[in-house]
Parts: C-alpha cells; sequence; structure tokens
C-alpha cells in the first residue's frame, strides 16, 4: 500500500455513492481472498464500535479456526454526541465499554482491552498507541501474530492514527498487517485512482457470520438508536451507513 498518502484532507459525505452502486461494482471484480495463518490476530479500533463494524466476520472466522483474537480499542468512545442533554462524557464512554462487551461476546471473542484514550484526540496519542502495541505484542514471543487495523487513509483522524501505528509497529517487527476501512465507503467513489485497489483482500461471510455481526451491531445501542428527540441525541449509525458495512463481504488492504 502507498503509505505515504494522505487523505484525510477529503472531506466524508457520509451519504456518497451509494450501496448498491458498491456492490455493483465489486461484484464485477475478483479480489483476492483473506488468508490469515497465525497464532493470534490483535485487531485495533479507534472507537469502540470500528472493530465489529469492519471486521467481525474476519473476527469470527479467525476463531473458528483456532487462531486466537485479540481486540484492542484506543479511545473513549466519549465523543460521538458532543452537547448531548442525556448523557454526558463520562457517562457515554462507560455505556460505550458496556456495548462493546456486549457486542465482542456475541462474537465469541475476549472482552476487548480498554485503553480510554481521549476520543478525537488519537492523533495526539501515537507514541502512547506506539507502545501498546507493541507491549501486547511482547506478550506472545514465541508465536505467529498478525494486526487488523482500522485503515491509516481512512478520512477520520483517529482512524488514520491508529493505521499509522499499526503498519510503524509491523514494519518494525515484521508481522503482517491488514487494515480494514470504514469511512471510505462514504465517501470515495468506485475505482477512483488514488485507492490502493491492487492491495485489496477480500473475506466472504457466511449467512451464520453475517447474521451474527447483525446481532453485535445491535449492541451499539448508543449509536443506532437516538439518545432522546433532542438534536445532538440523533443516532450516528444511520441505516445507510449500516448497509455499506453489513454486506456479505469485508475488504481490507494489505
Amino acid at each position: 500500500m502507498r503509505s505515504s498518502e494522505r487523505f484525510s484532507a477529503v472531506p466524508i459525505d457520509e451519504r456518497g455513492t451509494t450501496e448498491e452502486q458498491w456492490r455493483s461494482w465489486l461484484s464485477t471484480r475478483e479480489w483476492p481472498q483473506l488468508e490469515v495463518k497465525v497464532d493470534r490476530l490483535i485487531v485495533l479500533a479507534a472507537h469502540p464500535d470500528d472493530e465489529v463494524l469492519g471486521a467481525a466476520g474476519m473476527m469470527i472466522a479467525a476463531a473458528a479456526a483456532g487462531i486466537e483474537v485479540v481486540p484492542v480499542c484506543f479511545s473513549d468512545g466519549a465523543g460521538s454526541h458532543p452537547g448531548s442533554p442525556t448523557l454526558s462524557p463520562e457517562e457515554l464512554a462507560t455505556r460505550r465499554q458496556e456495548e462493546l462487551d456486549v457486542a465482542t461476546k456475541v462474537l465469541g471473542i475476549s472482552r476487548s482491552r480498554w485503553f480510554g484514550l481521549p476520543d478525537g484526540g488519537l492523533d495526539r496519542e501515537h507514541d502512547a498507541m506506539t507502545s501498546i502495541i507493541n507491549d501486547i505484542c511482547d506478550e506472545w514471543p514465541e508465536e505467529t501474530l498478525a494486526v487488523l487495523a482500522v485503515w491509516e487513509h481512512d478520512g477520520h483522524p483517529d482512524h488514520e492514527a491508529v493505521g499509522r501505528c499499526a503498519r510503524e509497529v509491523a514494519a518494525d517487527r515484521g508481522i503482517e498487517l491488514w487494515q480494514y476501512p470504514i469511512w471510505m465507503w462514504h465517501w470515495a467513489t468506485p475505482g477512483e485512482s488514488k485507492i490502493p485497489w491492487e492491495d485489496m483482500r477480500r473475506h466472504q461471510l457466511s449467512n451464520t457470520a453475517l447474521a451474527t455481526k447483525r446481532i453485535a451491531i445491535t449492541a451499539f445501542d448508543t449509536q443506532i438508536n437516538p439518545l432522546s428527540p433532542d438534536a445532538a441525541d440523533r443516532p450516528v449509525l444511520l441505516p445507510h451507513i449500516l448497509d455499506r458495512l453489513t454486506r456479505t463481504h469485508e475488504y481490507v488492504f494489505g
């Protein structure tokens, strides 16, 4: 992947390309299949729900193959509803951690390691996140590891900060890295030249895995349902957003 390019200046249009257009375009191309053959898969998320939205099927498949899945969430998620009259940032962070615990249980993987760094400020936490990833990798010096992280060019500063840390650690340690996009599906257009489509891999979800993923997503009540009728409490994950993240296939760059 071309790691030198930056995409964060691209404005995110959450409606963007329709899901019908994406599915049509994606289905006309032959994507290499993702193959995960390691002892442990470390899955990095910027916010509590990134890993489920972008990689639930991959985590389910890895666990079923006997690979230990280690989910890691860096931020506290407290920034999803600024100005909410219903939940304080501290209350929201607590709720979001509880939601993620429910979701990972549904997926049949271990609870996420939660680090509570500032939501919206991960670009200032590079050293802390790099140290965390290295410390986790150091727990298994004799095992083969791979890292699955949110994409470093996803268009969200927190996502990109996590992706850059993941790339740095993976390069230093010589371990495999894959990165899953989330917001890219909302601002990009099929085939546009600045996206490294040649690096994309695909994972197909079974009917059972897709159903499990969808159930896990319902755990994120604060994100898919309004906290109150107040405008500041409106849902973050609207149906047209979830449509792009609950396909029969998940995609990664790597």
